[in-house]
């Protein structure tokens, strides 16, 4: 009889021990999350090396895991046994195991086939809802990936400068009377009687504002002029520099230093397209309409294809060697942004200029199409993060 009862006592023991493994500790929805799913993914983050508090790490991960289950649900989305089989095999690759040698390794560690099921076929149908529902919406632009190339290899600190301009148009016969005038305003230092030359005398568009530009990196300038800039303090101008058929001035408003560095350029690809007309109204309307009807520098191949060899120049060189009057106009250019305020042939032909791109070493082997590919992912898991958070403000979430 006593040991009737003691075996007894045991095999109760034990079904109570089993039924607390299977009782809810958090519940979602009137969904249950149970403390064996909250050991199961404990360990599982253990056999991934998962850092910090796994507890709280597993609590988290699975109450979203039950907010993106109801989710699919409601789209009647569910993946099929077999694409979920490509996926865990897939997700094993990424520890360089088939699926056979992974599921072993988890079951060493006391994680079962089911819990890694429930892993995966949550991540990836949430994964691909994400992209169905929200992909139109997600534009990536060859200025956005060229953005994101320039800032690989970019760290420490970055010297920045704030400027005002005035280029002073001179053609040979008005060439001395031109370097007198930027004479004079090379003595000024004040900011207010420089905006008021630029607007007087100044050639380009910017004299609209005062000469004004916004802060642009020291690098995008040519190396012979960098040291000159940073030889300015604030209000003080430059000696006139001359350029071909001007003569250019910049006045120091501002420097600073910022964190994110802009890496130096190795060389500098731009397209210089010559339109007959100069700087008159026909020459500037003929550059408005190339402007509008283009995006990228390879588009201008098409709008020279039958015409004289000569009417584009596409060159990829090293800063230094850059003509200078071209080397401030790409200062101030993004890529494939465009200019057209620089002349040649005596100001006979307008030169259109655009910036194709801006090369240095720790960018030069990188895929595009990559980048893209991470932008991409980066915008669609903001939709996700938001879809989240608005499906947990709604939800009723119950913690024992």
């Amino acid at each position: 009889m006593r040991f009737f009862i003691f075996a007894l006592t045991l095999i109760l023991g034990s079904q109570t021990a089993a039924q607390g493994t299977f009782q809810p500790v958090i519940t979602v929805n009137d969904r249950a999350i149970t403390a064996f799913e909250l050991d199961q993914r404990i360990r599982m983050l253990e056999v991934f090396k998962t850092t910090g508090d796994l507890a709280k790490a597993a609590r988290e991960a699975l109450i979203e895991d039950r907010l993106k289950d109801d989710a699919l649900a409601r789209a009647g989305l569910r993946m099929t046994d077999e694409s979920l089989l490509t996926a865990m095999s897939e997700f094993a690759q990424r520890a360089d195991l088939d699926l056979d040698q992974f599921l072993q390794l988890l079951g060493t560690n006391g994680v079962s086939e089911e819990t890694l099921r429930d892993f995966v076929r949550t991540g990836v149908s949430w994964r691909d809802y994400v992209r169905s529902r929200f992909g139109s919406q997600v534009t990536i632009t060859d200025a956005d990936v060229n953005r994101a190339i320039a800032q690989i290899g970019s760290g420490g600190a970055a010297i920045q400068i704030l400027l005002s301009e005035i280029i002073i148009a001179a053609p040979p016969e008005r060439a001395a009377e031109a370097m007198e005038v930027a004479q004079e305003i090379s003595q000024l230092r004040s900011t207010s009687a420089f905006e008021t030359q630029a607007r007087r005398v100044s050639g380009i568009p910017s004299r609209e504002n005062g000469g004004r530009l916004g802060w642009l990196p020291i690098t995008n300038y040519p190396p012979q002029l960098q040291s000159v800039l940073l030889g300015l303090s604030p209000g003080e101008v430059t000696a006139p520099l001359p350029i071909e058929n001007g003569v250019a001035l910049f006045q120091l408003r501002a420097i600073r230093e910022v964190q994110t560095a802009t890496v130096t350029p190795t060389a500098v690809d731009y397209a210089a397209f010559y339109l007959v007309g100069g700087r008159s109204e026909t020459g500037l309307r003929a550059a408005q309409t190339l402007a509008d009807s283009i995006d990228t520098c390879d588009d201008l191949y098409g709008r020279a294809k039958g015409l004289p060899e000569n009417v584009l120049d596409r060159q990829s060189i090293a800063p230094a060697d850059i003509p200078q009057d071209i080397a401030i106009e790409l200062a101030r250019l993004d890529t494939n942004e465009a200019s057209y305020n620089l002349t040649r042939s005596n100001g006979e032909n307008l030169m259109f200029l655009m910036l194709c791109e801006r090369k240095n070493a720790a960018t030069e082997d990188i895929d595009p199409a990559a980048i893209r590919n991470q932008l991409r992912s980066q915008r669609l898991a903001g939709f996700a993060d938001a879809l989240l958070e608005d499906l947990r403000s709604s939800a009723t979430i119950t913690t024992r």
